[in-house]
């Protein structure tokens, strides 16, 4: 507190003293800004709860602005790229290793490739369309009955339980976990179930890719390198016995001595073993930064928390505070409720099939269950 104070102090005198001597030379449209400016300092310096955190916020506003700014602005070159790459994977995969597969495979590995592959893909295009376009949930704007635990500053609502505002979107969300600029949409109470299935089918997508196409990878990479050599070998021959010329002679010239026949290497043939390594590349480093965030996820959801709450409650067991989390219904059942399982044959058409059912509650209360034990057995 005193540093901070200090340092208030001693910017207040140096801004006062260079305002004596530039006030007469300062242009009248200048006078204003520098005006607020002073008095924006001058409030920060005498207010009393100002400290060491206020100050850091103050600073680092233009950062979040900017921030906020780009994410908002970009959301759609995002969105862009996640289909254009997926896109490309999936082209290769059809025109380049298919016709590959249906010529080597037994018949049996055969049919395991084009039905996993087809499911996965089928899984990953549903989930991210409805993890984009299902809206995440708003709190009501108009005065009601729901029980609420704060008061948003900027919406000027009331906030229901588990509900934050977005300075993306510049509205409170229900049960918001995270702005995500790859969705150009915020996670929330609605679409939080989709958006962990596309990270998860995108995950195991990408991990069958790279597994599966590592020799291919191996082999593309091998070939392209002995042609490399190759095509600068054929460049010429260094030879030494022709008097004064001293040089390079085409590889042509000496036909007649030597004939090596190598197979023609093609535009084709580069093109394929060049978008071999382009997929195995783009796969096994989406499958590691995408796993990880999907394992992040997959604790959260075990322990019945978001990203926001998991945030919050770390930093008030730092202070001392005993945290017990009031929306946690144990470990499998948090899945259940989070998958809408209240039956055996959900985990089927619920979660292992394309499925749009509605997630269980409204997003403004969090009784669901009376009891917290054994609430489906399943």
């Amino acid at each position: 507190m005193r540093p901070c104070s200090t340092v208030m102090h001693l910017l207040l005198r140096w801004m006062r003293r260079c305002g004596r001597h530039s006030r007469s030379h300062m242009p009248r449209r200048l006078k204003q800004p520098v005006s607020y400016i002073r008095l924006i300092f001058k409030s920060l310096y005498f207010n009393s709860l100002t400290n060491s955190e206020v100050v850091l916020d103050c600073i680092l506003e233009p950062v979040f602005w900017m921030v906020e700014v780009v994410t908002r602005w970009f959301g759609m070159v995002f969105v862009f790229l996640v289909v254009a790459l997926t896109s490309s994977v999936v082209f290769i995969a059809y025109f380049c290793l298919l016709p590959l597969v249906l010529q080597t495979y037994s018949p049996g590995w055969m049919m395991w490739h084009i039905c996993y592959g087809h499911w996965n893909l089928v899984m990953i295009v549903f989930h991210y369309y409805k993890a984009t376009k299902t809206p995440p949930g708003y709190p009501p704007k108009i005065k009601n009955d729901v029980p609420f635990v704060s008061f948003c500053k900027k919406c000027v609502i009331p906030k229901p339980a588990r509900s934050h505002h977005c300075g993306i979107c510049k509205t409170c969300i229900l049960k918001m976990d995270h702005h995500c600029p790859w969705l150009n949409n915020c996670v929330g109470h609605y679409n939080h179930r989709y958006f962990f299935s596309f990270c998860l089918c995108l995950t195991l997508g990408c991990m069958y890719c790279s597994i599966s196409g590592r020799n291919l990878f191996i082999d593309a990479y091998n070939a392209i390198d002995q042609f490399r050599h190759l095509e600068a070998e054929k460049q010429g021959v260094p030879v030494t016995g022709i008097g004064l010329l001293i040089g390079i002679v085409p590889s042509e010239a000496m036909a007649g001595k030597v004939e090596v026949s190598q197979p023609p290497y093609t535009y084709k043939d580069r093109m394929f073993h060049k978008s071999v390594i382009y997929m195995w590349v783009l796969t096994s480093t989406v499958a590691v930064a995408l796993g990880a965030l999907t394992l992040w996820h997959a604790v959260l959801i075990t322990c019945g928390e978001t990203s926001i709450e998991r945030h919050i409650n770390n930093k008030e067991a730092k202070r001392g505070k005993v945290y017990r989390n009031p929306f946690s219904y144990g470990k499998l059942n948090n899945w259940k409720v989070f998958f809408g399982v209240e039956k055996r044959s959900h985990w089927l058409t619920r979660v292992l099939l394309p499925s749009g059912h509605t997630p269980y509650g409204d997003g403004l209360t969090w009784d669901i269950y009376p009891l917290k034990k054994d609430m489906m057995q399943v």
